[in-house]
């Protein structure tokens, strides 16, 4: 869940991670900080949080985190917090200059924001400023303290725009001076760079967490095992399940969480914020295409190795929240992470269609126990199991129906 664009309350947080307990997913993966918002409270550091809030309130407080870290483990939910560095960090940041440290992170709030980021708020962390590396040794600390030493921690790293750093003199001057050029490669190597000191930073401690890290165009890149060794890191998929990037990173030896964009971003499929039309991601994952979505094998690839399937950990279901808040969250997630669950555990060989009675008596216990699970079918068809699904060997008469149906209709306009 991201808490970052959008700030979500406390209450509401609890209240997914009973929703969690209810359908046995074991892991809140807790993306707290963005661009948008630093709303961790910070007495290490209290310039991020100072900078970085949306308000005084808008604060998840120590005590409060504590706490939540507690209430998910007495659910069976244990929580990974992630500090997303070197993107989609910005707002916290800006007080650099002022402590005469320096640009801390770049391109903060710049436009037009499609020059310098995927999506705005831009802001981008400076690699080549060694404050920065002292300040998230700090946070890593105080963090890994706050959430009770927490055994996975996630780095973020995805969506480096090197536009940004291709644009800043301190960087040109800083790669001049070491024999590098402006090229993709030379790029990639700071970032990498960046990787290896902050992954320092994170595992200096007595309790050293084993990292996660999103799929980005370092991981997918010829340079990942050189600064991202498979044996330190986890991986994140969320490239498309019509991508080879889960074999490739198999075959290099990586540990991977699957959360394929493509099935099981739960976000997509809803109006463009940033210009007309749908959302970047589109169209909507139903619960019978997040059902289906293997883990082991897609359309493109099928991994048989035992070794290979043994280091696919687990999966993912996200929500962004650029087009969701409290109050939409519940019918956004539910009940459709329930279908990643029993994908997830069961993995059964047959499809959504098997799964279907029991799936909307499950969105009905949900509601029961006051999780605003999104309706599937009409009520009659909840009260009549078996007379509105269609079945398996009806889907071709039925599309076939639908297309002469949309054929005449076209005629008839």
């Amino acid at each position: 869940l991201d808490t970052s664009r959008q700030f979500i309350p406390l209450d509401s947080i609890k209240h997914l991670l009973d929703a969690m307990s209810y359908n046995k997913l074991n892991y809140f993966h807790w993306h707290f900080t963005d661009t948008s918002s630093f709303p961790f409270e910070s007495t290490v550091v209290p310039e991020m949080t100072m900078y970085g809030a949306f308000s005084q309130e808008m604060v998840y407080t120590q005590k409060q985190i504590s706490d939540l870290v507690f209430y998910g483990l007495s659910r069976g939910v244990r929580v990974i917090p992630e500090l997303d560095a070197p993107s989609h960090a910005g707002n916290g940041w800006q007080w650099g200059p002022d402590q005469n440290m320096g640009d801390l992170s770049l391109c903060i709030n710049r436009g037009p924001w499609p020059n310098w980021c995927v999506e705005p708020p831009c802001g981008q962390l400076n690699p080549v400023n060694t404050h920065v590396y002292n300040i998230l040794g700090k946070l890593y600390q105080e963090m890994l303290s706050v959430f009770q030493k927490p055994s996975l921690f996630h780095m973020g790293g995805d969506e480096v725009k090197f536009n940004c750093w291709n644009d800043t003199d301190e960087i040109l001057t800083w790669l001049a001076n070491h024999n590098m050029g402006r090229s993709r490669e030379d790029f990639q190597k700071l970032w990498g760079m960046f990787q290896q000191q902050s992954y320092t930073k994170l595992t200096s401690s007595i309790q050293k967490p084993t990292p996660i890290l999103w799929t980005s165009d370092l991981v997918n890149g010829d340079l990942a095992t050189t600064y991202i060794p498979p044996s330190d890191y986890i991986i994140e998929v969320w490239d498309y399940s019509n991508t080879n990037v889960v074999p490739t990173l198999l075959e290099q030896g990586y540990r991977i969480i699957v959360a394929n964009a493509d099935a099981w971003y739960l976000d997509c499929g809803f109006g463009g914020w940033v210009q007309s039309g749908l959302n970047w991601c589109s169209p909507y994952k139903e619960w019978q295409l997040i059902y289906d979505n293997r883990p082991y094998s897609s359309s493109t690839w099928n991994i048989t190795d035992p070794t290979q399937r043994k280091n696919i950990l687990g999966g993912e279901a996200a929500l962004w929240t650029e087009e969701a808040d409290a109050l939409s969250m519940d019918s956004r997630i539910w009940p459709r992470a329930a279908a990643v669950a029993e994908r997830l555990w069961s993995d059964p060989e047959t499809g959504w269609h098997t799964a279907d009675d029991r799936m909307q008596f499950h969105r009905a216990r949900l509601v029961m126990r006051g999780v605003g699970a999104d309706t599937l079918q009409p009520l009659w068809c909840l009260q009549n199991q078996g007379l509105c699904t269609v079945s398996e060997s009806s889907f071709d008469v039925v599309d076939f129906a639908y297309k002469k149906l949309i054929s005449q209709s076209v005629k008839l306009m």
